[in-house]
């Protein structure tokens, strides 16, 4: 079976079922060939907030969110123990088809990789793939997503120009209306603004608050700032164990783990 599609729950549920993840790591291990990665790592990513996964580097944070949509998958010698349920189906059940995996958890990388095409033909790309191929309706699409990336009013008189003519922060947020475009429920960024100047990176962090109200976010990175700044949850890994997990403010204000606050405070890492 493949997974169901899934529509974002309304506004209007209720606490108790916005408190089920939407993602849930079940004690999950990973290996590439004999290098243990992840060391029995287990939390869960809440509905419409957003989960920072900081750490080291090296400490498996890549290796993590890529076992969220599979793409790992592509890395030879990976193998995972234990599950990763999403909405009740294990994303490494027999019978997932991954490509739909990625399709509802979407994925942008740590440097910006638009496709070398126009403006509109990187965000109608991904719907041309899923059958919609009328013009009004893929002009619609394309202004949605680049709306909701802050990007419309910056791009709408040049949508076939090509994509590498944008800077580094207009082509990532591209990347995030590209990763829209194909409908996620979630939306998974791997240091996103790592490569990207303090300007691109600040409408970045804009863009994933006003994101939160309707998308699932996960974000890898090694600023401890941007983190405090953006996350309501936040996980911390060490040496492919996860140390702690909770709310980012108590976090950050009280850690549980004498690491994480040696972390967090610059002592190491």
């Amino acid at each position: 079976m493949v997974i169901p599609v899934i529509h974002a729950p309304a506004l209007t549920v209720v606490a108790a079922e916005l408190a089920a993840p939407v993602l849930d790591t079940q004690d999950v291990s990973v290996w590439y060939n004999a290098k243990k990665v992840l060391d029995s790592v287990s939390f869960g990513i809440t509905p419409r907030h957003i989960t920072a996964i900081i750490g080291p580097s090296g400490c498996g944070k890549s290796t993590l969110i890529r076992c969220y949509n599979r793409m790992n998958d592509f890395v030879p010698g990976f193998r995972l123990n234990g599950k990763i349920i999403y909405r009740g189906s294990d994303l490494y059940g027999a019978h997932i088809d991954p490509i739909e995996v990625r399709v509802r958890i979407g994925m942008v990388f740590q440097r910006p990789n638009p496709f070398p095409k126009s403006i509109f033909e990187n965000v109608a790309y991904g719907p041309r793939i899923l059958g919609v191929h009328r013009r009004g309706e893929l002009d619609g699409v394309v202004e949605d997503c680049l709306r909701k990336a802050f990007l419309w009013d910056e791009v709408k008189d040049s949508l076939r120009k090509s994509a590498l003519e944008l800077s580094g922060g207009q082509q990532q947020r591209l990347c995030i209306a590209r990763a829209l475009a194909n409908e996620p429920e979630v939306l998974l960024l791997d240091e996103p603004c790592s490569a990207i100047d303090p300007v691109g990176t600040s409408r970045i962090e804009e863009l994933l608050h006003v994101l939160k109200s309707k998308y699932t976010i996960v974000i890898v990175t090694h600023n401890m700032q941007q983190a405090a700044r953006v996350s309501d949850y936040t996980a911390f890994l060490y040496e492919g164990v996860l140390v702690e997990f909770g709310p980012t403010l108590q976090l950050f204000e009280r850690p549980a783990n004498k690491r994480t606050e040696d972390y967090i405070t610059g002592r190491f890492g």
